[in-house]
């Protein structure tokens, strides 16, 4: 398995992930374009996978349809941060630290599984799809929400870069991500752009798929 990004690098990222220009710029259209996503067909277990300091998943669990959220990330100075916006909504949702190629979770235990800015940090992405699949019940939804290049040789560019700085960084164009998520098991049934106003040369790319209503 490819060597991932450092914890350390994310528990120092957590300092600064909730300043209001951060979230407002980066993170806040792209929370908004997957809660439109999920409200189109309830989700009674929705598992946020690289949860960060818990905003999405705060805002999910107060959705009335929304039994449970679980936010799920490696990094502890992450998860201290989401466990204290989080502790007005026991009894509706959990935090657990643990990787995304290799989720701590049962078969079939949810109903959608969502990752926003996230994905392109795990070491293995397709072992990533498989097991998000895994963990899906049958006719579950996935939304992945980042950054996706128009063109191969930009993402090539940036994962190249990355690597330099020991930062393993795997961004794929909306075409190739699409080919990754049906690889999996998944139907992808769409693919959408998100506007933020840092991201309007590399605009975030939400897809959202469903797993076979029939175990395959």
């Amino acid at each position: 398995m490819a060597a991932g990004p450092s914890r350390r690098f994310f528990d120092a990222w957590s300092t600064v992930y909730d300043f209001p220009l951060v979230q407002r710029a980066t993170y806040q259209p792209i929370h908004a374009a997957v809660r439109q996503a999920l409200a189109a067909e309830p989700c009674a277990r929705v598992l946020d996978v690289g949860c960060g300091t818990g905003r999405l998943a705060a805002r999910l669990a107060v959705e009335p349809c929304t039994r449970m959220v679980v936010g799920c990330d490696f990094s502890a100075g992450m998860l201290a941060h989401a466990a204290g916006r989080l502790r007005g909504a026991r009894g509706k949702a959990a935090l657990v630290r643990g990787d995304g190629t290799r989720l701590p979770f049962a078969d079939g235990a949810f109903d959608a599984a969502v990752s926003t800015e996230a994905f392109h940090w795990f070491p293995d992405q397709e072992a990533a799809l498989r097991d998000l699949h895994r963990v899906l019940r049958p006719g579950g939804r996935l939304l992945l929400a980042l950054v996706s290049p128009p063109f191969e040789i930009v993402a090539d560019a940036v994962a190249l870069g990355m690597r330099l700085v020991g930062q393993p960084l795997r961004w794929t164009t909306p075409s190739t991500l699409a080919a990754q998520v049906r690889a999996a098991g998944f139907r992808v049934e769409r693919q959408c752009r998100v506007f933020r106003i840092p991201g309007f040369l590399l605009p975030p790319t939400l897809t959202v798929a469903r797993r076979s209503a029939r175990d395959e």
